[in-house]
């Protein structure tokens, strides 16, 4: 049995993106290990937010946690915020980070370009991130291709502070799923499925109805050929779509290829909009459960008191290590 922590902002819908590269395997992870998965609300203010959105966004994740399978008595599902010994080493991780790495992180540069200014929270909530992971010694973090830089920083940021103070820290490991782990845009498929695309029909939500799933998925972009075929370079649009098939399907791509040889595209579109509707009934049917029902904060009470009894002992070694306070016992 490992410790596993995983954490996805409230800011916005959740992608089918999003529960591809991470979250359908969090239903497998609990079954034999310690798992950790934390509502990342205060990563989320790195950009300007509407308070009542951000608090209904923070719930809706949360019911969509418990649909997707996640089972409180398995795991620990907690919101970010109310566990106070994040923001606590989030600082005192900054202060064994350089500036120079951070101004490296690639969403950094992706979210600030443009800009005449952004929040220093930007810049500097990497650390705030390996805080996340490592307060409750985690040894496995599953994450999207995308977040690879940051869970390496995280590594660095461990082995620095170990280094410099007290061996504190379990140096996590990264687990990305082979299949599927970056999904792309249904518009432009050179680039990531993103719920912040100004472009909705880029991107299907768990919580779209059957309508709006068949009519992007229609619209996908894919190339002028009509051949099922996956070809990451030549033809990144059907790839994308094999891949959103084959991982919700669990069959395999070569399978996929073969079953649809010289069908064309618009059988395979209308076949794949159903599985993806298929598969995202039964998970919008427990959301729509769990986000009328009292049992929600009855839940994130009890995850939040366990993630605070760990993250304070945590907290009490980082501050003893670097000479914080008055010696404790």
């Amino acid at each position: 049995m490992k410790t596993i922590f995983s954490g996805i902002q409230p800011s916005g819908s959740v992608t089918l993106g999003n529960y591809i590269g991470a979250m359908k395997q969090f239903v497998e992870l609990q079954e034999h290990n310690n798992c950790y998965f934390c509502i990342v609300d205060q990563h989320s203010i790195t950009v300007p937010q509407d308070r009542l959105e951000l608090r209904k966004n923070i719930k809706s994740l949360a019911a969509l946690y418990l649909a997707i399978g996640i089972d409180p008595s398995k795991s620990t599902l907690f919101i970010q915020s109310e566990v106070p010994a994040h923001a606590q080493a989030g600082w005192m991780l900054q202060c064994v980070a350089y500036i120079g790495e951070l101004e490296r992180m690639t969403q950094f540069k992706d979210k600030s370009s443009g800009k005449e200014a952004v929040s220093a929270g930007l810049l500097t909530y990497p650390p705030l991130m390996a805080a996340d992971i490592l307060l409750y010694n985690t040894e496995v973090v599953p994450v999207g291709e995308d977040q690879k830089q940051h869970l390496e920083l995280t590594r660095d940021l461990a082995e620095r502070f170990n280094k410099k103070y007290n061996d504190i820290f379990t140096i996590p490991e990264v687990r990305i799923p082979k299949d599927g782990a970056r999904i792309m845009s249904l518009q432009d498929p050179t680039k990531k499925m993103s719920k912040s695309d100004p472009n909705t029909k880029s991107f299907i939500t768990l919580l779209d109805d059957p309508k709006q799933i068949e009519k992007k998925i229609k619209s996908a972009v894919t190339d002028s050929d009509g051949i099922v075929e996956y070809n990451r370079e030549d033809k990144p649009g059907i790839t994308n779509l094999l891949s959103i098939y084959s991982v919700l399907t669990n069959e395999s791509i070569d399978s996929l290829v073969k079953r649809y040889q010289g069908i064309g595209y618009g059988v395979f579109k209308a076949d794949l909009a159903e599985v993806v509707i298929n598969t995202l009934k039964p998970i919008q049917d427990k959301y729509n459960y769990y986000i009328q029902s009292d049992e929600l904060d009855s839940i994130l009470d009890q995850g939040a008191e366990k993630a605070n009894f760990v993250a304070s002992k945590t907290i009490k070694k980082m501050e003893n290590a670097m000479g914080l306070g008055r010696k404790r016992k």
